[in-house]
Parts: structure tokens; C-alpha cells; sequence
């Protein structure tokens, strides 16, 4: 007893954290874009997000390198045998060198080339280009090399490390903010110089508190065949996936470049920016959610996996709802207090990218579940080709004359299919699953009511002004009418009940208190 409840305050501790780490990287996040746009310009900005983004593109694979090296981490932990523990992290730790090397031969070679000859970067820029560039390998370096350290710091559950570096990371940033503001140079070159001694400095801090708390963490030289060959199948058909996934929003860049110039790309990189911080707020959720999803089917519960699969996509999706119907009706207003000054077709890029992620959101505890059985390759070379169909109709769409913005509109159509697709390799694996249940009160019941909500709310704020009391007036009226009509008709019966009961909970500990 004494143990579980030992665990559970652990993980509150461990959610509390990682939500107020997330909170401070928003404001911070926000703030910072807002000053660096401004003092950067927008033709730099858009240069540091097509050159930094292509460097993204590789450093984004790092997530599966973290999960696998997690997992055999995490897996040893439960098994209380330090030796395999220790064979696990300087295996990992020595392929995560010989990867780094690779990445960088491949950087300075067939990457240098594309900086410096195919994108659309203006020739007085292109020594800037460059100096972001060879940062940004710089960077990535030392975060390919930090990756057994972190996942180290996640299996053994110590999640308080991130929120202090995190607080460190912010301050750093603010510092370069501030510099930029007041020093006489060429301030791209200063700020991908200042980022990436933030970076590295972040990765030094990881691997000291390694080192110091956790004994296996004291790297020898190690190659473990067998270690690295599962490790490796684990995380091979998942970075086929995240391949797909970083590639096409990359190469979507770069077709953008290749008809628009920098400033599009920089219009795009706010759009997919203000997405990220609003989708965090789902995924928190869906971190909570998933392991249950897993553990649930590999203890033979299918019943249970399955209606959390149901529930927590339709969660999910109010979720994120909820935050993006006001930001939506009020967005231009938002954007112009926030950056002062807007890249031309942000607003459309973002709308567009935002429709797309609540579509998607209905799709990822379905992902999970895919996951969980085990069998994932159908699925990821599924998935990969049907996202990747996204980039020849968006070069079509612009060969032809269409504004920028209609390229990303595609995407939405590959969320819809990918909805169809994740739930049809589903189905295959895992009987029990009803596909008309899924698509009529999962699917389709959750874009009807938010979909009233949306077109509301779209036409009241048609005929205000734009400013703060119709930023606030419609936020509210927009948050209590979408909770209205979720919980009458999103919500079934047991839904309801639930909702209710948890309500009910939450009034009586306050009147008790």
C-alpha cells in the first residue's frame, strides 16, 4: 500500500511538473517569437526556418531513438539487473557516436549542397544561411549524443530534471532576446551563435546529472551485437514513420521556398509554431491516456482498451476544440498583439493547419492501439504514403497559380483518410472494434457539434469589433456554449453520467472547503 501510493505520488508530482515546464515553455515560446520576428526581420526569420527546419527534420528522429533506448532502459530497471543496464546505455551511447558521425558527413556533403544551390535564399544572406546552418548541425550533434542520457532520466522517472533545465533553457532565451535588441552585428548570425551555446550547455547539464546520479551512466566502449540488433528492429519500422512524417513537412518547405521565397516560409513557421503550442495541450492528455490504452490490451482487457480508444478520441478532440474555436474567431486580433508584424498569409496557413490537427486528433489513440499490438509495419508504410501523397498535389497547386496557402490544404484531406486507414489495420489486428460505431459516435458526432459550435461562433464575431472586449466576451461565450454542447450531444448517456458524477465530486470538496 505504502509502495502504490509512493507511485502515485510520483507520477502527480511528475505530471504536475511537466505541465508547469510546458506552461513556462508556451510563454516563453510566444514571448521570444513575437521579439525575434520583429528584430530579425521577416525575410531572416523565414531564412532561420527553412535552414534550421531542414536540420529539424533529422534532429525530429531523435524521438525514436529516445523511445528504443527507453524501453531497454526501463526494461532492465524492472528486471533489477545492473549489468544488463549498463551493457544497454553504452551500447546505446556508442551507436548514438557512430550516428552522429554519419549525420555529419551527410550534413556537410549532400546538405551543404542544398543550402547553398537549390533554395531560393538571397545572395547577400547566404553567409548568414550558412552560419544557422553549421549551428544548427552543431547543435544536433550534441543532441544526438544526450539521447541515452535523457531517455536515462525518463526511465528512471525523474521528471523534476527537466523542469529545472527547462527553467535554465527559458532564461537563456530571454537573455538572447534582450541581447538582440541591443547589439550592432548581423543578429541572425547572433542568434543561431547564442541558441546553439544554449543548446549544447542544455545536453552538459543532462549528462553531469547522469553521470553523478545514475551508475551506469560511467560510458566504456561497448558494441553488443545482439543488443543492437533488437534495439534496432524495435525502433526501425517507427522511423519509418517519423521519416515520412519530418520528411514531407520539410520537402513542403522547400517547395514553398522554391515558389515563394523566405518570407512564405516564415508566414508557414509562425502558423506551424502557434499549432505546436496549442497541440501540447492534447498531447499531455494523450500521455496520461496511452499507457492505459497498452497495458490494458496486454493484460487481455480488450473491452476496456478499446472503449478508451473511443473515449480518449473523442476527448481529445473537445479538447483541443475548446482552445481552438476562440483563437480561431479571434485570430487575426491575436496575431497582430503577438508578433506587431504578420507575415502575409499566416492567417490562412494557420486556420488551414489547425483544421487539419483537430482532424488528426481523432486518430491518435487509434495509433496507440496499433502500437500496443506490436504490429506496426503495414501501418507506418501506410501512413507514410498516404501523408506523403500531400506533397506532389501541393507542388500541382502552385505550378498552377494557387495562392501558397492552398498547399497545405491537401493535409486535411490525408487526415480524413488517415482516420479510415489507422482503423482499418486496426480492425485486422484487434477484433471487437466496430467500425460504424467509431465513424457515427466517435467521428462524425464530434465534427457535427463542433462544427455548429465553430460556425456559430464564426458568425456572432462577424459583427464585433475587433479588440480586447471581443477577445474576452467571445472566449468566454464560445467556452460555455462548446462545453454546453458537448456534454448534450457529444457525450453519450455514460459519458454524460461520468461527466456528471465527476462535476458533482469537484462542487461538494468545495463547499467542504
Amino acid at each position: 500500500m505504502n509502495d502504490n501510493t509512493s507511485i502515485n505520488r510520483r507520477i502527480a508530482k511528475n505530471t504536475l511538473l511537466l505541465y508547469l515546464r510546458m506552461i513556462l515553455l508556451i510563454a516563453v515560446g510566444l514571448y521570444t517569437s513575437r521579439v525575434v520576428l520583429k528584430t530579425l526581420g521577416i525575410s531572416d526569420y523565414g531564412i532561420y526556418n527553412v535552414v534550421g527546419g531542414f536540420i529539424s527534420m533529422i534532429a525530429y528522429m531523435n524521438t525514436v531513438f529516445v523511445a528504443a533506448t527507453q524501453r531497454f532502459l526501463s526494461y532492465s530497471l524492472g528486471q533489477n539487473d545492473e549489468l544488463h543496464l549498463k551493457r544497454v546505455f553504452c551500447t546505446s551511447l556508442t551507436v548514438h557516436i557512430f550516428l552522429a558521425f554519419v549525420i555529419l558527413l551527410l550534413a556537410e556533403t549532400f546538405g551543404l549542397w542544398i543550402i547553398n544551390t537549390k533554395l531560393i535564399i538571397e545572395p547577400s544572406r547566404l553567409v548568414a544561411a550558412n552560419w544557422v546552418y553549421h549551428c544548427s548541425i552543431l547543435s544536433l550533434l550534441f543532441t544526438i549524443i544526450g539521447v541515452p542520457y535523457n531517455a536515462c532520466i525518463v526511465a528512471h522517472e525523474h521528471m523534476n530534471v527537466y523542469a529545472y533545465i527547462s527553467i535554465f533553457d527559458a532564461v537563456a532565451k530571454l537573455i538572447i532576446v534582450y541581447v538582440l535588441c541591443f547589439v550592432d552585428c548581423d543578429k541572425l548570425i547572433l542568434y543561431s551563435l547564442l541558441l546553439v551555446c544554449v543548446s549544447i550547455i542544455d545536453v552538459l547539464l543532462f549528462q553531469v546529472y547522469c553521470r553523478k546520479k545514475f551508475e551506469e551512466c560511467h560510458f566504456i566502449f561497448l558494441l553488443d551485437g545482439k543488443m543492437i540488433k533488437k534495439m534496432t528492429s524495435y525502433a526501425g519500422w517507427t522511423a519509418i514513420g517519423t521519416l515520412g512524417f519530418t520528411f514531407k513537412d520539410q520537402a513542403f518547405n522547400i517547395i514553398l521556398n522554391l515558389f515563394f521565397g523566405t518570407v512564405v516560409n516564415a508566414a508557414r513557421g509562425v502558423a506551424v509554431q502557434v499549432n505546436g503550442i496549442i497541440n501540447q495541450f492534447a498531447s499531455n492528455f494523450f500521455m496520461a491516456v496511452s499507457p492505459q490504452i497498452t497495458k490494458q490490451y496486454a493484460s487481455g482487457s480488450i473491452d476496456r482498451s478499446i472503449s478508451l480508444v473511443y473515449a480518449s478520441a473523442k476527448f481529445a478532440f473537445f479538447l483541443l476544440s475548446i482552445i481552438i474555436i476562440p483563437f480561431s474567431i479571434n485570430m487575426n486580433y491575436i496575431l497582430e498583439i503577438w508578433l506587431d508584424i504578420v507575415p502575409n498569409y499566416t492567417n490562412e496557413f494557420l486556420q488551414i493547419i489547425l483544421i487539419s490537427t483537430l482532424i488528426g486528433s481523432l486518430s491518435t489513440s487509434t495509433t496507440t492501439a496499433i502500437q500496443a499490438t506490436g504490429n506496426i509495419r503495414n501501418f507506418q508504410i501506410g501512413i507514410s504514403i498516404i501523408f506523403l501523397c500531400e506533397l506532389p498535389i501541393a507542388y500541382l497547386l502552385l505550378l498552377n497559380g494557387y495562392n501558397p496557402y492552398y498547399a497545405a490544404v491537401p493535409s486535411i484531406v490525408t487526415q480524413f483518410i488517415g482516420i479510415l486507414f489507422r482503423f482499418y489495420i486496426l480492425n485486422k489486428q484487434v477484433k471487437g472494434y466496430s467500425f460504424k460505431y467509431f465513424m457515427v459516435s466517435v467521428v462524425f458526432r464530434s465534427l457535427m457539434v463542433i462544427g455548429i459550435c465553430f460556425m456559430l461562433m464564426h458568425y456572432i464575431a462577424a459583427f464585433m469589433k475587433p479588440c480586447l472586449v471581443t477577445l474576452i466576451s467571445t472566449s468566454v461565450v464560445s467556452t460555455i456554449f462548446t462545453f454546453l454542447m458537448i456534454f448534450f450531444l457529444g457525450f453519450n448517456v455514460r459519458e454524460r453520467q461520468i461527466a456528471k458524477t465527476y462535476i458533482e465530486k469537484i462542487v461538494k470538496r468545495k463547499r467542504l472547503s
